[in-house]
Formats: C-alpha cells, sequence, structure tokens
C-alpha cells in the first residue's frame, strides 16, 4: 500500500464506533456487506476447542514503554471506552473480560466448530472466491486432540475449507508427525507455509514459504511465519532437526520475490505474537496485511503501521474459536487501494450448526465421551486462565501440585490457551485436559535454591516485559504459588523481581526450597506423571471448589496503564 492512498487509515488504531459496534438487531449481526475483489477470511490459536465455549478475556494485559497504552494493551473499560462500545453488550461480553459472569449467563458460548462453519459459508456466499486462512495452534488444546495426535483437527480443518495455514504448538507432536500431516492428510487441498523454517543442517526450506492464490482474476501471494521461538518455547528434542527464528531479512527478500513474480497484493499469515508484528510492519516493506495469532489478542481494528514503503494493516484475530477475522481489499491498478476489516464474534446462539460439521465432530468425539465426561467436582467459583500473572484456573492447578507434591512453592506455565467454567459448572475430565493436554505434561519436584528461584522469574518477566518485542515469546508469566512478590516491570532485566516472601518470611538467597512444577522442555526431564492425573486426582477428594482468588503480584511503577483494569 503506497502511504499516500492510507493516509486517512492512519487514525483507526484510535477510531471510535467501528461498525462492528453499530449491529444491534441479532439478525444482522453477520449482514456484512461485500466490499472490493479480494476476500480474506481468518481464524486463528483455536486449541482444538470444537465445541463453543466461555472463554475470559485479560484483565491484566500490560504494554511496557512504545507499547503503553496502546493496542493490544488496552483491557477492559479501556477497550471499551476505545471502541465506543456500548456495556452489557455482544461486544463487550466478547471483547473484554467485563461482567463477564453474568454477560455468559446472557449471551452464552461462543466459537466451536459446527457454528464458525456456518459463518464462513455465509462470508464465502456473499464474497465469491474467498480463502480460509488459518494461523496455526489448531490441533493441540484439547483431550481428543491429543489422544489421536491431531488428527481430529486435521479432519476438521478439511471440511471447514481451510486454504491455507501456518504452524506452531502443532510442533510438539513431533515433526514426523507435522510432515505425515502436510504431505498426506492436507497434500493438495491445505498448503502448509512458513518461510521462516530451515533445516538446521544445510537451511533447505522445511516448508513452503508462501503459495501465490488468483482471486477473481487478481493474483495473491500469501507468505507464512510459523512461530519463531518454538525450540525455546516448546521442547527443542521435539524438531531437532529444524531452526526457527524471526528472520526478518529472509522475509524482506520473500516479499520482493513474489512482487518480481508480478501478484497484486501481499499477506503474511503470522504466528509470531502482536507486538512481534507491529515491529515488524514497521519494518519490512511491501506487506499489505498481516493476519497474526500466537498472543490471543481480540482486536475489533486492523492497525495502520507506516514503513519505508508504504503501510501494513496488522490484524490479531483471537482464540479459541471465538472470532473469524473478514478482510477485504479493493486491489485497483496493481495494487492495493482501499479495505474494509471485520473481526467477527462467533456466537453459537446466532449462528446454527452445521450439519455436516457436527457429524464429524461427533464422531471424533464418540470414542472418547466417557472420559471426556468424567466428573471431578463442581466449582462454586469463575474458573479461567488468560491474564499477565495468573488466572483461577492457574491458582487451581497450583494448590493441587503443592498439596500432592507435597512442595513449598509451585510454578506453572504462562499458557494463554484453555477454557472458562462459571460458577455452579461441574469441573469435568474435559475442563481440566483444556488446560493441561500437552505431549509434555509431566510433573517436576526439584530442591531450588532462594537465588535460583528469582533467576527464573526474572528470566519470564523479561520475556513478558522486554521493550522490544523480537525478545519477547507471547507467553503470560509463570504462575507462582505459596510465593507472594513484587514486581516492576519497568526495570531492567534482572532488577524487576523483588520482595519474594514464603508464609511472610523473605526468601532467602542460599536456602533451599522444596518447588513442584509441570511441562519441562528438557528430554531429561521427560517424564513423571501426567498433570492432569495428579489434579484430577486432588479434585475428586473434594466435591465442591470454593471460589478461588488468583494470587497476582504487587504491581509498582506503571502509573495508569491502560493494560491494568480497575473494573477487577
Amino acid at each position: 500500500m503506497e502511504r499516500r492512498e492510507f493516509l486517512r487509515l492512519l487514525g483507526i488504531a484510535t477510531a471510535a464506533g467501528l461498525p462492528l459496534s453499530s449491529f444491534s438487531a441479532e439478525d444482522s449481526f453477520y449482514d456484512i456487506p461485500r466490499f472490493g475483489n479480494v476476500h480474506l477470511l481468518h481464524f486463528t490459536d483455536c486449541h482444538a476447542q470444537l465445541l463453543p465455549t466461555y472463554f475470559r478475556e485479560p484483565h491484566v494485559n500490560i504494554g511496557i514503554g512504545p507499547a503503553s497504552g496502546k493496542l493490544p494493551h488496552l483491557v477492559g473499560e479501556h477497550l471499551l471506552k476505545t471502541f465506543n462500545f456500548s456495556p452489557a453488550s455482544r461486544q463487550t461480553y466478547a471483547f473484554t473480560h467485563l461482567d463477564f459472569e453474568a454477560a455468559a449467563r446472557r449471551y452464552g458460548k461462543l466459537g466451536g466448530f459446527a457454528h464458525l462453519a456456518t459463518l464462513v459459508k455465509r462470508m464465502k456466499a456473499s464474497r465469491p472466491g474467498a480463502l480460509l486462512l488459518d494461523g496455526g495452534d489448531t490441533w493441540q488444546g484439547s483431550g481428543t486432540a491429543l489422544w489421536t495426535q491431531g488428527q481430529d483437527m486435521v479432519e476438521a480443518a478439511r471440511l471447514l475449507g481451510v486454504d491455507v495455514m501456518t504452524l506452531h504448538w502443532e510442533f510438539t507432536y513431533g515433526q514426523e508427525r507435522v510432515q505425515q500431516v502436510v504431505n498426506h492428510d492436507f497434500k493438495g487441498q491445505i498448503d502448509v507455509i512458513a518461510q521462516n523454517i530451515v533445516t538446521q543442517d544445510f537451511g533447505d526450506p522445511v516448508f513452503a514459504p508462501y503459495v501465490i492464490k488468483q482471486l477473481n482474476g487478481i493474483p495473491l501471494a500469501i507468505i507464512g511465519q510459523a512461530f519463531p521461538y518454538t525450540p525455546i518455547a516448546n521442547p527443542a528434542y521435539l524438531v531437532p532437526e529444524w531452526s526457527f527464528g524471526i528472520q526478518e531479512e529472509r522475509l524482506q527478500k520473500t516479499v520482493e520475490e513474489v512482487r518480481g513474480k508480478g501478484v497484486h497484493a501481499v499477506v503474511l499469515l503470522s504466528h509470531n505474537g502482536m507486538d512481534v508484528d507491529l515491529k515488524l510492519a514497521s519494518r519490512v516493506r511491501g506487506i499489505d496485511a498481516i493476519l497474526g495469532g500466537h498472543t490471543h489478542d481480540g482486536i475489533p481494528t486492523a492497525i495502520p503501521v507506516s514503513n519505508p514503503g508504504g503501510i501494513t494493516l496488522v490484524t490479531n484475530a483471537g482464540s479459541n474459536g471465538k472470532f473469524l477475522g473478514v478482510l477485504d481489499f479493493e486491489v485497483k491498478q496493481g495494487k492495493v487501494s482501499d479495505f474494509q476489516y471485520r473481526l467477527l464474534p462467533v456466537f453459537s446462539n446466532l449462528l446454527a450448526a452445521d450439519p455436516q460439521m457436527q457429524a464429524l465432530i461427533d464422531k471424533v468425539r464418540a470414542p472418547f465421551l466417557s472420559r471426556l465426561n468424567e466428573p471431578l467436582s463442581i466449582t462454586e467459583g469463575l474458573l479461567y486462565r488468560r491474564g499477565n500473572f495468573n488466572g483461577t484456573f492457574d491458582q487451581l492447578i497450583l494448590d493441587a501440585l503443592m498439596q500432592v507434591q507435597g512442595s513449598d512453592i509451585a510454578f506453572s506455565p504462562g499458557f494463554r490457551w484453555g477454557t472458562t467454567l462459571l460458577p455452579g459448572d461441574t469441573l469435568r475430565m474435559e475442563h481440566l485436559l483444556d488446560q493441561t493436554a500437552i505431549t509434555y505434561p509431566y510433573t517436576t519436584l526439584n530442591t531450588l535454591s532462594g537465588e535460583r528461584i528469582k533467576i527464573i522469574l526474572e528470566d519470564v518477566a523479561d520475556n513478558l516485559f522486554n521493550p522490544d518485542p523480537y525478545l519477547q515469546q507471547g507467553g503470560d508469566m509463570v504462575r507462582v504459588g505459596g510465593l507472594s512478590y513484587t514486581l516492576k516491570p519497568n526495570e531492567k532485566q534482572g532488577s524487576r523481581i523483588h520482595n519474594m516472601r514464603l508464609n511472610g518470611k523473605l526468601l532467602e538467597a542460599s536456602k533451599s526450597y522444596k518447588v513442584a512444577g509441570w511441562a519441562p522442555v528438557a528430554k531429561e526431564a521427560a517424564s513423571g506423571t501426567p498433570v492432569w492425573e495428579v489434579v484430577a486426582s486432588w479434585l475428586k477428594s473434594q466435591p465442591r471448589l470454593s471460589p478461588r482468588r488468583a494470587s497476582q503480584p504487587v504491581i509498582e511503577g506503571l502509573g495508569a496503564n491502560k493494560g491494568l483494569s480497575s473494573a477487577f
């Protein structure tokens, strides 16, 4: 996009009254008029949720430095005000945590592949030639996905009509399994692309870096960007022959290559995380839009980012099957001249279940229903995960680990996936697996010094709060049980964690403490009882769970940061 053609778009990121917020009648909620001549549909980070779910958006998503007060680091009332959403509306429920329990009971669950399929078909019917793009984290996140090595989601993606895909958590099934799906199940139907993955030995591309599609006679290039830090955030032994990374220079060359082939528009299908995508968009020329994922940011607008070549639009389409992004381009005289973007919440009570997809879902789930439906306890409080520091479901896991393992402290990974339960819901094995279903679920019990504990917390805090997005990896802070501490996000690495206390007493640097955890990424730690077995045994001992308050650090030095909601 040329700068002069999109100068008017520079204010979009802070605009109010977007078309999405103007929907009032339920029967017209998804009546989005066709615009332009190139149409892209996008979902990402569904984490294997075939059924409609509740998913509470975060009340804490802190932006540091230049990111402070800007998307995606607006939560709760700050996001509501920016987009002029009405309180207690469907949009406020879908995009924020505000009054979540009441809103969830009023508006119901979101997502589910049968309902998503209905919406995809509706959008394709009004947009001839539209492509459906999958941003990754599709095959992982549920019990059925784990037990079938993602095959349930592979079949669902094919039936949904996915055209192009990139990857992240898919790699945790191992490189052989990924190649099996790409070369057999998806062959001739779904293009899997990633320009930033090459072999460790000779640097050969592992996947096609891009595809070129003809949409209504217009050539469009879609470049793939898989999660750059897979061997760090996940076990490296699962992808031993592959090298990852952001690969900014290679991406620039790839953009120039496809432009040289005469395409009229270039889109990056990314799993970088939104902050990384925003920086990338400011540095790489020639990309018209980035359809992003990984950080689970449900952002109602496309953010225009200036770079030496013009303007790149950056989007992120949320998680758990809650949203479908609809990007319409007007392409004239060999270039993009205008666009419209909508991020549509997938309300299961507004969209009928697609019969074919529902039949597939019922089929793939049938062999596992008895195990999935096993009751473990009844929760008297809201159980959720998402947030920079902790969630009540994370707290439950921490409490179980400490009690069963007999530890002083517990750590749980800062995963951003995992469904939500309302007060009074029966907590079943399926819900526990929604939080824990990974291929390296091993529980651990280690003896760590106070000094080592501080180093661990400092390292994770730098991953989350380093002001350079390229040095972030997109997870949330490690969840901590039994231990309180003070966090100063604006400080430098090594100086953010203070006042660590156990039972009110300061941790001693030289003293040893018993620390429980799970999900180790080192191969030598790939043993131990799966975390869901540990937590399930603990849950069965207590038929009702009292409401939990997630343990949060004391945060200092942020002032009135819009990534912190006061409505909590």
